[in-house]
């Protein structure tokens, strides 16, 4: 079976030999600093339930240190010192000043009840936040599978009652519920970046010439393995505001195929409702929803967990670009096999940076105590508005409605954050292209990827005299 931490190592080195670093460095920049294991105790229903979790902190080259923390029964140490390399190198790769975390909880979030599991996060919280693990200055969580903006309020409370006097505690986690010092957009943002990165890479005429690919995102057909908060907003942003054909939903319980076009709404509200696509009547059911990837389509986008694609099935994958919307969906060996094939992959610590742009975001507003463009706004409309009169008083001639309404109501802090999110996943992008396209030794895009991190760290330690 794929080793996710030994392949992500391999990902690494394969990309250090482009980075002219000394061997000590090389071996710096790829171990995990530290792994602490906590294992606490809960009284539920009548007895004491033993739980264990982690946080993995892999560099401090920048702090604090960011990453989610998921709660899972398949998670375990090795897959969340991973986790916490890929947080690193993705922060590098879209110059977000933050280090590599990540945290896990060995536990099914189905089998408690909303109250239960709040005590468990709670006690999980309390073991993190004692140690530091949990801090606006260190080490700052957010969600990720299996967890919510309703697990982060919880546990952004449990660090307010044991540190009252930190006056930025609202920033020990991002990925809170708006109303209680969240961001609008941040739950989308996964998503939303994929949406950008994919507009983005059908604008680089050069790469779709490389690899043979038809121009113009529209029209493109698309599957989408996973159905969770990722899958489903990059579904319905590419499908609505981009023009692409969702013809394909995988499940870990079966799929959905459709080749005249699938409404991921209509779909998602079924497999919410059903817990399974299994009798839709929108789509052909197909039980083995791994199939999927057989299937031709212009764009496939695994939004799930890591090695659903392996050396067994990815000579079968019939997409021409693959991004990645999960971490880790593509081991080492498959990755060797679909760049023979010529599949270009937009990788993992690139293509799924947006939840941690827009969780920058969200850290920044909570350290400033002020939402973004509240100073500006009415300032803004004044200006806007005496220039509209001027302009009309000047022609003689009225300015359509619905331009004048978008001149005076401004932007809202949602477009602020969106447009943030767009220049930093096109900044990223054009950095990783350029290294791969300068270097044709480099063998795909995701080396150049990890040769943009690399260096970026390595330049960070040699500022701080590593």
């Amino acid at each position: 079976m794929d080793n996710f931490l030994e392949d992500t190592t391999r990902f690494v080195n394969q990309a250090i030999k482009f980075v002219p670093i000394s061997k000590g460095l090389a071996n710096k920049i790829t171990t995990c600093n530290s792994t602490y294991t906590v294992r606490f105790g809960v009284r539920l229903r009548g007895d004491i339930h033993t739980f264990e979790g982690w946080r993995s902190v892999h560099s401090e080259h920048m702090e604090p240190t960011k990453g989610g923390i998921r709660f899972d029964m398949a998670t375990h140490a090795d897959e969340v010192e991973a986790l916490a390399a890929l947080m690193s190198y993705k922060n590098a790769i879209i110059n977000v000043p933050f280090g590599g975390s990540k945290g896990g909880l060995k536990i099914n979030p189905h089998e408690w009840e909303e109250f239960e599991i709040e005590k468990i996060t709670r006690r999980f919280a309390q073991e993190l936040i004692k140690r530091d693990l949990i801090s606006p200055s260190q080490n700052v969580p957010a969600p990720d599978i299996g967890t919510s903006s309703r697990e982060m309020a919880w546990i952004a409370d449990e660090y307010r009652k044991l540190k009252s006097t930190d006056i930025n505690a609202a920033a020990c986690v991002t990925g809170k519920p708006i109303n209680k010092n969240g961001l609008p957009g941040r739950e989308e943002a996964t998503g939303r970046g994929i949406q950008f990165i994919a507009r983005e890479f059908y604008k680089n005429t050069d790469l779709l010439e490389k690899f043979g690919l038809s121009k113009n995102l529209e029209n493109k057909t698309l599957i989408v393995q996973g159905l969770g908060n990722v899958g489903y907003h990059a579904s319905k942003f590419l499908t609505e505001d981009e023009n692409v054909k969702l013809i394909g939903i995988a499940e870990y319980n079966g799929g959905i195929y459709n080749d005249n076009g699938i409404n991921v709404e209509h779909a998602k509200k079924f497999f919410a409702k059903n817990k399974s696509f299994e009798n839709y009547t929108k789509a052909k059911f197909i039980k083995d929803g791994a199939l999927l990837f057989k299937k031709e389509c212009d764009i496939l986008i695994p939004a799930a967990r890591e090695n659903v694609i392996t050396e067994k099935n990815a000579g079968s994958v019939k997409a021409k670009l693959i991004i990645e919307a999960a971490n880790g969906p593509i081991s080492y060996a498959a990755n060797k096999i679909l760049n023979k094939m010529n599949v270009f992959v937009i990788p993992d610590i690139l293509a799924n940076s947006g939840g941690v742009a827009v969780s920058y975001f969200e850290w920044v507003k909570n350290i400033r105590h002020i939402r973004f463009g509240r100073l500006e706004k009415r300032e803004n409309a004044l200006r806007y508005t005496t220039l509209i009169e001027a302009i009309e008083s000047m022609t003689g001639k009225s300015m359509p409605e619905k331009y004048k309404r978008n001149f005076i109501d401004g932007v809202e802090e949602i477009d602020l954050i969106r447009s943030g999110l767009d220049d930093m996943m096109i900044d990223g992008f054009q950095e990783v292209k350029k290294a791969y396209m300068q270097n044709n030794k480099i063998p795909d895009f995701r080396t150049a990827a990890y040769k943009v991190a690399i260096e970026k760290i390595a330049l960070s330690y040699d500022f701080i005299g590593l």
